[in-house]
This record gives C-alpha cells, structure tokens and sequence, in this order.
C-alpha cells in the first residue's frame, strides 16, 4: 500500500544547501515543507524555485519550524492528511535519499517511530562537534538509565506516523524539540527503532554546536526535559 509522505524541514539562513536538500529528497514523497524560520538570506526564494512549499515562522526556533509546519499540515483536508511524517534539516548534513530506508521500518513492519542514528563509521570526520557528541551520549545514557531507552542518538533525520505524532501533544519551541520526542515516545510505549544513516559536515556554520551560546542551551534545555520525564507519573 501506498503510503502519503509529507516532510518538514525546518531552515534558518540555510540558501546555499537547502536547494541541495530539496532535489535530494526521493519522489515517493507527496509534499516538501519548508519552514523560513526568520530567515535573512534567500533561503525562502531558493526553496521555492527548487519545489517546496515556504511556510514563514518569525518566532526563531527550531521546535516553532516544526510546529508551524504541523499546523499546515493539521489544515489540510482529510484526504491530503499524510501517513508518515518526516523530519530533515535544511543543512545538506543528512543524506535526504536515505529517507526510503527511513520509513521503511513503518511501512513494512507498522513501527511508530524512527530515528536516523548518526553512527560513527558513518560520520564523516568534524561532522558532530564535540559539544554534539557528548549531549548525545549524556542524553540517551540519561534515557536508558530511567526508561530502559535503546536510543542512541538525538539525530534529526526522523519518521514518524502522524497519527502517533499528534498523540504526543509536542510543545518545545527550541532546541528540546528531538529529545521531546523521543521522551514521550518512550512513555506512551510507541514501537520504535534506530536506523544507521551517513551523516556529513553541514553547508554554512550551526546555529546551535556551532556556538558556545548554542551548545550549553541546547544542552540545558536537553537535560530539563529529561529531569522532567523522570520524575512525571
């Protein structure tokens, strides 16, 4: 059965590799998003050109990309509502042809959840910052150790049934949008697996790892969603 793919990119300043992105992305999939998330280049002009559909989010914010675009989505008439939803960023450091081997898990054996896990014999060398590479293993230790998680990554290559996308009520705004995810997946025992995907050094310079500023909220704001979890009934 033909599954309705939708896939959400959130971008801030990113017009030298979303176009990359965007012609990357397999034809199964039935509708690109791209959300200008305060954008001041051409990132919005260039994603358009390449195909997509531009949504504008002022408010800065990783989660608020996502989130405006869930909000589209949510307008849309029943027949048009997707079955998977997909997660890329806009920094050319995933390889958005890996999307197939993304979904799959969903489509073939019905799992509700995927994340592409950033493995090391897969990294190329400088692609996750030290900063990146610490948070990860800090977050999901912290995840196995109360949850009994067998995730490994925060990766933001993602697949998700929308159904089970909206069942988790998602409310970050920032930089705590993936490990919130990954939270309330593991409390409400959705099925879940990791995928090995190849990950690249970005076109341009991070928002986040990029910046000392960036790193240590992205970190805090990691941690207070976990110590939030741990101790919620």
């Amino acid at each position: 059965m033909t599954k309705n793919i939708k896939v959400i990119i959130p971008a801030y300043n990113e017009e030298k590799s979303i176009g990359k992105v965007i012609e990357a992305i397999p034809n199964s999939v039935s509708e690109i998003i791209v959300v200008n998330n305060n954008s001041t280049d051409s990132t919005a002009e260039v994603a358009t050109k390449a195909g997509a559909r531009v949504l504008f989010e002022p408010n800065a914010g990783y989660g608020n990309a996502c989130l405006k675009g869930m909000d589209y989505i949510s307008g849309l008439d029943s027949d048009k509502q997707p079955d998977i939803i997909v997660f890329l960023d806009g920094d050319y450091s995933d390889y958005p042809s890996e999307l197939t081997k993304i979904v799959a898990p969903i489509i073939e054996e019905n799992i509700d959840f995927v994340v592409g896990a950033r493995i090391k014999k897969l990294r190329e060398d400088g692609s996750m910052t030290f900063p990146q590479r610490f948070g990860n293993k800090l977050a999901t230790s912290l995840m196995t150790l109360f949850f009994g998680s067998t995730f490994t990554d925060l990766g933001p290559f993602r697949a998700i049934k929308y159904d089970k996308l909206l069942a988790l009520e998602m409310q970050d705004k920032t930089y705590g949008w993936t490990v919130e995810m990954q939270l309330k997946v593991l409390k409400k025992k959705f099925t879940y697996v990791e995928i090995p995907v190849n990950y690249r050094n970005r076109i341009g310079v991070s928002k986040v790892s990029g910046t000392v500023k960036g790193a240590i909220f992205a970190g805090i704001k990691i941690l207070s969603w976990i110590i939030k979890y741990s101790f919620k009934k």
